[in-house]
């Protein structure tokens, strides 16, 4: 199944589209979006990463657009947001399901004009930017309850990855856990080690709720632990 989204990336990369990755927590989001960028004509700029879960709702549009001394109480001096930080690049939104409904009406005005108003300014500035945004939140249902807009969906979702379970690709299991292993080791300076059969087995056979970010933790334990 790896392969299948490694051959799509190869594809998708190269294109300057919007791309929504889709997937379960922990199946490697961000790392697909890395993969995007270094990939793309873009990959001499910065790529800038936001997740939207970890901002509060008063504060999404600041961290987005930028904000002018001023503009709300903690507003000191003004501000560059993320669009204008990545300018030329790539901007990476994470959890953009959790994105409130107000921000998601300036961020399609955004995507159309190809500009943005800081928070507390009229003024209109130019950006170029190559948006990916990841979710782990079914849109579509949604969009039905009213809580995520049809019209952004469409222009976000230009070109999509869907990132499969850990459950469902199994035989990157092994991989990943040698891969970790070998990380794990230089990181903590402890001396080269294998798992046993047994621990390979019951990896393989285990479910993985948390995908790859569990899998990795899981094996930084056992290599610290040993």
């Amino acid at each position: 199944a790896m392969s299948s989204v490694v051959d799509r990336l190869r594809r998708i990369a190269p294109t300057d589209a919007t791309v929504l990755i889709t997937g379960e927590s922990g199946t490697g989001k961000e790392i697909v979006a890395r993969a995007i960028h270094q990939n793309s004509p873009r990959k001499a700029k910065r790529m800038v990463s936001l997740n939207v879960r970890a901002v509060s709702e008063n504060l999404v549009e600041s961290e987005l657009f930028g904000h002018v001394r001023g503009s709300f109480t903690d507003a000191v001096s003004d501000r560059e947001g993320a669009f204008q930080y990545a300018d030329g690049g790539t901007l990476f939104l994470d959890e953009v399901g959790d994105m409130p409904m107000s921000t998601q009406i300036k961020l399609l005005r955004v995507l159309e004009e190809s500009s943005i108003n800081r928070v507390g300014d009229n003024k209109s500035i130019k950006v170029n930017v190559r948006l990916l945004s990841a979710t782990n939140r079914p849109l579509e249902h949604m969009i039905e309850d009213g809580t995520f807009r049809l019209d952004l969906y469409y222009r976000l979702k230009v070109l999509t990855v869907q990132l499969p379970a850990l459950r469902q690709r199994r035989e990157d299991i092994i991989p990943l856990m040698d891969h970790f292993r070998k990380m794990f080791i230089r990181r903590h300076s402890k001396p080269a080690t294998n798992f046993s059969p047994a621990v390979t087995r019951a990896f393989y056979s285990f479910d993985w709720p948390g995908n790859i970010r569990q899998l990795r933790n899981f094996v930084e334990t056992m290599v610290v632990l040993d």
